[in-house]
């Protein structure tokens, strides 16, 4: 009976080819076939590394179909390497689709990890706030953006994007109007390529920034957004700090604060961050 194969997802170079990593290259030269978001652009990545391999296109227009090719070589004990154009597949890039069938079909899929333009972004900005929340590309469609910034808007973490040069103005005007002018930004473009640029400045000067010097709106960009100021217990209503006392001598913390949230409206994360303080204090 043959065994099943192994889906690896192999995270590739974000643009420093320099940065893959030697576990990846073993994965590459010893696998059966190499699933690759476009078959052109991994073969100039193959060809640099001196591997030669049977290439299968799964991108976002195929992915359901290719997903079922792949299942039936893995099925039959072949080895993939699963790749995209850049850094690691399933994350902002097609990839996904296929891991969940593969996995539903109880095979094992590998991670190979490897270069993130995130985690870069993040490690040379200077942020120093805990904790961040990747959102990744947000919506093109200018309504569908700012609905969506909304609903970031109170996060007390780094909010993280991936924006595309075509987007990078509307995405900043519409991020220093829905989050707050005052935020600060930092701009992450090229990350580990040529024209690598990191800057940081607050939102309601990132469009001039961006505006004086055309080259600076190419290539691709990481936005790094700092985290919603959290309300100090001055500045929350008597009322509500009185229902939250009140909620919290007979209740759960988690509990007393999801219902002084629905009772006064409040947000969530500064109720709970009072909620923490008066037990603290007690």
């Amino acid at each position: 009976m043959t065994s099943n194969g192994l889906l690896y997802v192999v995270a590739t170079p974000i643009g420093n080819l320099s940065d893959i990593t030697l576990r990846a290259l073993e994965v590459l030269k010893s696998v059966d076939a190499i699933a690759a978001e476009d078959t052109r652009h991994t073969s100039g990545l193959l060809s640099h590394f001196g591997i030669a391999k049977k290439l299968i296109a799964v991108h976002e227009h195929n992915e359901h179909q290719s997903a079922e090719k792949l299942l039936v070589l893995l099925l039959a004990g072949q080895n993939i390497a699963l790749v995209t154009d850049a850094g690691t597949p399933a994350v902002s890039d097609p990839g996904a689709i296929v891991v969940d069938l593969v996995r539903k079909a109880g095979i094992k899929v590998v991670p190979i990890p490897g270069a993130s333009a995130v985690i870069a972004a993040l490690s040379a900005s200077g942020i120093s706030q805990n904790g961040f929340l990747f959102y990744g590309f947000l919506p093109a469609s200018g309504s569908a953006r700012r609905k969506t910034l909304e609903i970031l808007k109170a996060q007390a973490v780094t909010l993280v994007f991936y924006e595309a040069p075509h987007r990078i103005i509307e995405s900043i005007v519409d991020m220093a109007a829905v989050l707050g002018a005052d935020r600060r930004i930092t701009i992450a473009r090229e990350i580990t390529k040529t024209f690598e640029t990191i800057y940081s400045c607050e939102l309601s000067k990132a469009e001039a920034w961006l505006q004086a010097d055309a080259n600076q709106q190419r290539g691709e960009f990481v936005l790094l957004v700092e985290a919603a100021a959290i309300k100090d217990a001055e500045e929350i209503p008597e009322d509500t700090v009185r229902i939250l006392k009140l909620l919290l001598a007979d209740l759960p913390l988690k509990q007393a604060v999801q219902l002084t949230t629905e009772i006064t409206g409040e947000k969530k994360n500064v109720l709970y961050e009072l909620a923490l303080s008066l037990k603290s204090d007690q």
